[in-house]
Formats: C-alpha cells, sequence, structure tokens
C-alpha cells in the first residue's frame, strides 16, 4: 500500500469511525475512544510479524485528527509486549483517575503506532488499562477489553483499512432492575 492511500484510506475510515461512534453512543465532548492497530495487518501480513513502523505515523495522525474533529480524546493499546498498556495524553490519565506505568513503546515492543502516537502527544504516558467510552479495532488486537461495560457493536461504514479489518463498539450504562425498572 503506497503511503498517499493509506493517509487518504485512513482519514477517510477514522474520521466516519469517529463520527459514527460518537453519534450511536452518544459520547459526550472530552469522551474517549481507544484504538487498537496492527500494521502488520494493515499491511497484509499476520499480526505480529510484519510491523511497519512508517504506516504507525499516518495511522496515529489520523486517529488523532478524527478525534479531535468530534471533540473526542483518543488513546492507543500496546501490543501484549507492554502487556496491552494505553498511551495517552498525561492529563487524560489524571482527569480519569487512572494507573501510571512506565515504559516507552516501541515498534517491536509495545507496536508502530502505539509508538508513533507517543511522539504525537504533548505529554504522552502510560495508562494500565481504562475503561473508554468506545474503541475502534483495526487488525483483530482484541481492543475490546479496554471498553466500559456494556460494549455495544457497531459496524463500520468502511469495514476494511488496507488488508485489515476493522471492527468498532461503544459502551452503554448497564441496565439494571429488571421488569419494574424505569429508565426514562
Amino acid at each position: 500500500m503506497e503511503i498517499e492511500e493509506l493517509r487518504l484510506e485512513a482519514a477517510r475510515v477514522f474520521g466516519a469511525c469517529a463520527a459514527a461512534l460518537k453519534e450511536a453512543g452518544a459520547i459526550e465532548e472530552g469522551g474517549l475512544i481507544v484504538l487498537g492497530c496492527s500494521t502488520s495487518e494493515v499491511a497484509g501480513a499476520r499480526i505480529g510479524h510484519g510491523s511497519v513502523p512508517e504506516f504507525g505515523g499516518i495511522l496515529a495522525s489520523a486517529m488523532l485528527d478524527a478525534c479531535g474533529a468530534n471533540g473526542l480524546h483518543a488513546a492507543f493499546q500496546c501490543c501484549e509486549h507492554l502487556n496491552r498498556a494505553i498511551v495517552m495524553e498525561k492529563t487524560d490519565l489524571l482527569t480519569r483517575g487512572l494507573t501510571r506505568v512506565h515504559a516507552i513503546p516501541q515498534p517491536k515492543a509495545g507496536g508502530s503506532v502505539p509508538a508513533a502516537a507517543w511522539k504525537l502527544f504533548r505529554e504522552p504516558v502510560l495508562a494500565l488499562n481504562v475503561q473508554a467510552d468506545a474503541a475502534i479495532d483495526v487488525g483483530d488486537t482484541l481492543v475490546g477489553m479496554h471498553i466500559r461495560p456494556v460494549a455495544v457493536p457497531l459496524r463500520p461504514q468502511y469495514p476494511s483499512l488496507g488488508a485489515a479489518r476493522v471492527v468498532m463498539a461503544y459502551s452503554r450504562f448497564p441496565l439494571i432492575g429488571g421488569q419494574r425498572a424505569v429508565y426514562e
């Protein structure tokens, strides 16, 4: 895949995903979307077996732009080598009262997209985990572990990015109380 082609496709896919998640999930201004993204899968290789660091910056930048355009904040899931920790702005970590851990993601230890996001944030930090308002998963990264319960799948307008599958979900509040409960 050509770099410019990826840049355009990523802007289109992440823009549509962020807007759809915001609307379907009624995500308020400042809400958090976490991205799990395999550059290996985007390039057509098996996850973890063909990382493309050059793609990382393009994908992280497109996600940040898409979230910013929708009044949302972006976070990025690392791979299992960093225990799927989350790269985010320090202010987001502090606002949400999350546990900070120490590492600096690298393309081969954390992933190309989180490593690039680290360089794009003003004050990047690594959170142990998060319960985000929504998530986008590019390339079967199992990002669902970082969505606040109850996760609601949402079909994307664009079901692929490069050679990778795109899936996403937003969270809704749990409905409790049974038949006699009133929700509205």
